[in-house]
């Protein structure tokens, strides 16, 4: 298995002050598109880059990073209907990422970036587990509603 790359030092590195080519980051319509982006360079000097860092960077401008934080299902649950959210999961790519990233973009989660970035980094993807990150991302949505009713039941 190899080594992730520091998620959290890219988001640091993206929120920085002196790293002034933000706005062209937002403006972005899908992953693909960063491949066309100075921004997306600059912010990644020395990386060699496909789509997987296209997919991480494509969420950076939405979130915030909370050390030891909520996964983005976790964020998504109780802000997200369960019908939007699987809307997104059946969809086909990039569709499912463009589709994901318009809910993020609505509720702008704090989540910590080392979970966020491991599953944009294998989305569509079977991980080393031998699970998806869709599946991943639907199984903490739930289990973070589950957790609110146990705790209202309580």
């Amino acid at each position: 298995m190899t080594e992730l790359p520091d998620f959290v030092a890219v988001k640091e590195r993206y929120d920085n002050p002196d790293f002034g080519f933000r706005a062209e980051l937002r403006r972005v319509a899908k992953p693909d598109d960063l491949a066309l982006i100075p921004a997306f360079y600059r912010l990644l000097p020395g990386v060699r880059t496909d789509a997987r860092w296209q997919r991480v960077v494509y969420f950076l401008p939405f979130t915030t990073h909370l050390p030891e934080g909520k996964t983005l299902g976790q964020a998504l649950s109780g802000k997200v209907k369960e019908e939007r959210l699987f809307q997104v999961l059946r969809s086909t790519p990039p569709n499912d990422l463009i589709q994901l990233s318009r809910l993020v973009r609505q509720i702008e989660p704090s989540v910590d970036w080392r979970k966020l970035g491991r599953s944009l980094w294998y989305w569509g993807e079977t991980s080393y587990w031998g699970e998806t990150s869709k599946r991943r991302l639907i199984e903490d949505y739930f289990s973070a509603d589950s957790k609110t009713e146990k705790e209202a039941l309580s």
